[in-house]
């Protein structure tokens, strides 16, 4: 059985996701590991929360924007929806 501290809940990485910057004014940047809506798995190293133009609380989503090390964003913003998260920061999510 693995351990509590391989596991991540998902209520505790969105609530994780949504701490935008640091007590710095930095940008808090993660891992995050999901499945598209063709169940693809899509690994971003470094990525953070963004808004988007969809109600993210009615449609259960989340919009993450990968960008690099130093928090330049790469590519668009993707929208992810909460129940297709599976590793957030290097942990499993589970319910």
């Amino acid at each position: 059985m693995k351990d509590e501290k391989d596991t991540i809940r998902r209520v505790d990485a969105l609530r994780e996701m949504e701490v935008r910057e640091d007590q710095y004014g930095k940008r808090v940047l993660y891992s995050i590991q999901f499945y598209t809506k063709e169940g693809e798995v899509v690994y971003y190293s470094h990525a953070y929360t963004t808004g988007l133009r969809a109600n993210m609380k009615v449609n259960r989503l989340r919009g993450v924007q990968q960008c690099d090390s130093a928090g330049n964003k790469i590519g668009h913003v993707v929208p992810v929806s909460i129940d297709n998260l599976r590793m957030f920061n290097g942990k499993k999510v589970v319910l």
